[in-house]
């Protein structure tokens, strides 16, 4: 009932703290919320209720080992999450776990507040540093290359039931955005055969699903020109 109040209301998107998909780190972080339960289908309900699921994501738990990285993969492929945040554990002041660290002395610098990049690790992992680090960012290059992303992006349209709204007039900037995307996306970019695989595929089974299909590669774009690690492999 809520999700359905929320698009009725105008809500087109949740970030959800999903955390991770293993049991023991979801007990040391907390979310117990999200043990016993199937979250994919989770997500899909949500996504099935007219509102897109923007997921957070974490690695470094000290549970975690080292098939951590490619189940983070999985999960965000399978659920259709488009936006994922994937951080690495951070201690942030006045928090258990900043507590437990420096009472057991792993703590080695004040945290920024950024956890999405390789040098906010501010304690010492139980799992090996660099092999941390290196899953951290086989785990984002992935997502964010153009073959897994876009194919999260069809993933989430066969979900996706946004309420139905007046279709807007026609305007000049409509055209020009369209022509930037194949410009950009399907002339310039690399991968620009997978766009243009989700694009056929648009129109011939979601077709009403076009202008998301088109916005939702964008946003790839976005996050690869903000960090061109993001590209991974074509």
């Amino acid at each position: 009932k809520l999700i359905k109040l929320m698009a009725q209301a105008g809500f087109t998107a949740v970030f959800v703290g999903i955390e991770t998909p293993d049991a023991d780190g979801l007990n040391e972080c907390g979310k117990v919320q999200n043990k016993g339960r199937d979250l994919i289908k989770c997500v899909k309900t949500i996504q099935n209720g007219g509102l897109e699921v923007q997921g957070g994501f974490i690695v470094g738990f000290d549970s975690d080992n080292i098939s951590i990285f490619q189940r983070q993969i999985d999960f965000i492929q399978k659920s259709g999450i488009v936006t994922a945040m994937v951080g690495i554990l951070t201690a942030l002041p006045k928090t258990r776990l900043y507590q437990r660290l420096k009472e057991s002395k792993r703590l080695v610098k004040v945290a920024s507040g950024n956890n999405t990049g390789t040098g906010s690790l501010n304690f010492i992992p139980k799992m090996d540093k660099e092999i941390l680090v290196n899953g951290y960012k086989k785990v984002l290059s992935t997502i964010y290359s153009p073959k897994s992303y876009y194919a999260r992006i069809k993933t989430l349209l066969k979900e996706y039931k946004p309420l139905k709204v007046k279709t807007p007039k026609l305007r000049l900037y409509h055209i020009r955005a369209l022509f930037s995307s194949i410009w950009l996306l399907g002339i310039k970019q690399k991968g620009r055969r997978y766009f243009w695989k989700l694009l056929l595929w648009c129109l011939v089974r979601k077709p009403g699903m076009f202008s998301y299909a088109i916005g939702f590669s964008f946003i790839g774009l976005h996050f690869r020109t903000l960090d061109p690690g993001l590209a991974g492999n074509a």
